[in-house]
């Protein structure tokens, strides 16, 4: 079972909680967005952008309402998207994806995710994560009976062990998580990479899940490989991808699984007993968003590009140590040579005292000692908003070197 997160700001007494959930504490993206509204700081923690969805996806989404899309969809999504993520399965990575019985449209990758889960996991089964890890991916594998082998990918250039992945795969490994773009690191899944996660599941039998929402957040001559389409995973691998990331739409909720009929009739079965169907207009939306032209995804690329670069030239003129990403809209940093806090202790100083808020990664380990010092932060943002904390960071700089301490 794992520990009880000590980030809760509000606990709950155990006696009212069955065994499932009592190791749950609030959500640290909850935690730290309250502390940043209390202290008005610039929010660089949770990963949703400040920027409004493209004006050609609102469009969309308002005319699917005004012309009448507004009951329940279809449980397993509207054709228009399926046929839409088909579409974009073969347009950016020749993945050929059966839009009848190959996609379950979902509320968002987090939903089919937890679908993914209960359909696949059981009881004594063991979920390989590579760790630091997006933080439902560890509650939901134990809500569903599963037990988690946690791989880590390490400091400084996140990047696993192929021994420690080869050691962590036993007889009771039922599957194994990959979230490439990754956060919170940064990390894009190389092609050799790829490869040995391919042969040991084909080797021991095992099912890949890849969470890939950050797949069109890419930078410098990285590349986004799709594990499905290598040989011997189309029909032991399920993709989850979202319109969230893509279009700046992370309110709309609107994901999708797609994998072998075999795989997503078991994703459906779970999902129509869920929610049973996710939000017919925003699906309308997304389906036009993903048949965008080149350039939007061009334009994408770039506008994260410079942010990206904004935030790296920031935190340059800072004593923080960080790692360039590779990919996704986030930026790791260590804090073991400026300060003996913990990221945790870390984040709540830089809210009340800088007026900057970041997250720490702790919370994304199952190992939490492993990512004591280290923070993320998101830029995700305006380019005013990084400019405004470039300001705050010179602040927390210039204490810094005049105090050679933080936290006075």
């Amino acid at each position: 079972m794992l520990r009880k997160r000590k980030f809760a700001l509000v606990a709950f007494p155990d006696q009212t909680m069955i065994d499932r959930i009592a190791s749950f504490g609030a959500s640290i993206f909850s935690e730290i967005t309250a502390l940043a509204v209390r202290h008005g700081a610039v929010n660089l923690g949770q990963g949703f952008p400040d920027f409004d969805t493209p004006a050609a996806v609102r469009e969309a989404a308002c005319r699917a309402i005004s012309e009448g899309r507004n009951q329940y969809a279809v449980s397993h999504g509207e054709l228009p998207l399926r046929h839409a993520v088909a579409a974009h399965a073969r347009r950016f990575y020749d993945h050929a994806v059966d839009p009848d019985g190959g996609v379950c449209v979902t509320a968002g990758a987090s939903e089919a995710l937890w679908c993914t889960m209960f359909a696949f996991v059981e009881p004594g089964d063991e979920v390989i994560v590579f760790e630091p890890s997006f933080d439902v991916y560890l509650p939901n594998i134990q809500m569903a009976g599963g037990t988690v082998v946690p791989v880590t990918l390490h400091a400084p250039d996140f990047r696993f062990d192929p021994d420690e992945l080869r050691a962590a795969f036993t007889s009771k490994t039922k599957l194994i998580l990959i979230n490439t773009p990754h956060n919170p690191c940064g990390t894009v899944f190389r092609e050799d990479e790829l490869s040995l996660i391919r042969d040991l599941c084909i080797e021991h039998d095992v099912l890949a899940v890849c969470d890939e929402v950050y797949e069109h957040i890419v930078f410098d001559d990285n590349r986004h490989i799709r594990l499905a389409t290598m040989s011997g995973m189309h029909d032991r691998c399920i993709t989850i991808s979202s319109g969230g990331k893509t279009f700046s739409s992370t309110g709309w909720k609107c994901g999708w699984a797609i994998g072998d009929e075999s795989l997503i009739t078991c994703v459906r079965r779970v999902h129509q007993f869920t929610v049973f169907a996710s939000s017919t207009p925003f699906q309308h939306a997304v389906a036009e968003g993903l048949a965008a032209p080149d350039s939007f995804y061009a334009d994408l690329h770039n506008d994260y590009s410079r942010r990206r670069d904004l935030l790296v030239g920031i935190l340059r003129d800072t004593p923080i140590p960080f790692r360039i990403p590779e990919g996704s809209y986030f930026i790791a940093a260590d804090i073991s040579g400026i300060t003996d806090m913990d990221g945790a202790a870390f984040c709540r100083y830089l809210i009340e005292h800088h007026g900057i808020a970041t997250i720490p990664m702790q919370a994304f380990y199952v190992r939490e000692h492993i990512g004591r010092s280290l923070i993320r932060i998101a830029f995700c943002k305006k380019e005013e908003t990084l400019e405004m904390a470039r300001d705050r960071f010179r602040a927390f700089t210039e204490h810094y070197r005049r105090t050679s301490a933080v936290g006075t």
